[in-house]
């Protein structure tokens, strides 16, 4: 199997509200469209940055069904589909797979501290659910709680349908492990945009983060440094997303909230707030997002 079509950049979608809270059609049709204009390779619909974990499984569905219209056939979808139950995971992967994304991914089930094997098989039944569409294990384990291990990894490769990790855990040695574990086939993302760089020359096949849709041209350069054999070129730009990402994270607000209100700052596009419990933005974080979307315009006129 080709895992061709995994290899580069992949935004993580943020999920778009309207003044009253509620999932916005309209926004995230826009959001979509900006980031495939943009170029980038696919799309991560309905994971952290989609502040999964607080919205009800219909609205998941309806982000989804509204990024599949807009974009579909265009670029690679892979949807996160993880609750914390199997059976609303399960209906979720069915409802992906009909709609043809090209592949679902799930965390562990967080909480409860689980066996392996009911990891597996948590894992396994969710996969079952979408039986034609490709499975990408999400191992964050700074959030999950329990991480990904060489030998669930191996159990789970077993599944012919699971062909790759998306991978946020911060060393980039566990990048290795799943691409000597998982072999040619396999599809390994870097998580931490921090280390795209260095995920990358480590052997990930590309990545997926919560800042690459405020910034798409920057990862992008930096991907196709990478690819050229530029690495050291790539790794300034990394410097300056560095110093991007750690503005963002310097408001009151959560930074999704800031990151879509840089969006609104540098794209026009409107995507709301942040779904509580998590923070909306402060007035005295206004100042703040500013000066980071000025970082992002300038960063990329120098780079891009």
């Amino acid at each position: 199997m080709s895992i061709e079509k995994y290899a580069g950049v992949i935004p993580a979608f943020y999920a778009c509200y309207d003044e009253a809270g509620e999932i916005s059609e309209a926004g995230t049709r826009a959001l979509a469209r900006h980031l495939v204009n943009k170029g980038v390779k696919g799309l991560y619909v309905g994971g952290s940055s989609g502040e999964c974990i607080y919205l009800e499984k219909e609205e998941r569905m309806k982000t989804l069904e509204a990024v599949m219209a807009e974009i579909r056939g265009e670029c690679t979808v892979i949807a996160h589909v993880a609750c914390n139950n199997t059976r609303e995971s399960c209906q979720l992967a069915a409802h992906a797979e009909s709609l043809g994304v090209d592949a679902i991914a799930s965390i562990p089930p967080i909480y409860f501290h689980l066996p392996e094997h009911a990891i597996a098989r948590y894992w396994n039944d969710i996969s079952a659910a979408a039986p034609h569409t490709d499975f990408i294990i999400y191992n964050i384990p700074q959030l999950a709680g329990v991480a990904l291990t060489p030998s669930l990894f191996r159990e789970m490769r077993k599944n012919p349908r699971v062909i790759g990790v998306k991978n946020s855990s911060m060393p980039t040695y566990d990048l290795e492990i799943w691409r000597r574990l998982g072999g040619a086939d396999c599809a390994v993302f870097n998580g931490p945009d921090e280390q795209f760089v260095s995920g990358r020359v480590t052997g990930a096949n590309g990545g997926i983060g919560g800042t690459y849709a405020v910034m798409p041209e920057l990862f992008l350069k930096m991907d196709a440094l990478v690819r050229s054999g530029k690495v050291a070129e790539a790794e300034s730009i990394q410097h300056e997303v560095n110093a991007i990402i750690e503005r963002m994270c310097a408001t009151h607000g959560n930074m999704y909230a800031t990151a879509k209100k840089i969006l609104e700052i540098n794209s026009g596009l409107h995507c709301g707030s942040v779904r509580a419990p998590l923070a909306p933005l402060a007035e005295a974080d206004l100042p703040v997002v500013e000066d980071a979307a000025r970082m992002i315009r300038e960063a990329v006129s120098r780079f891009c």
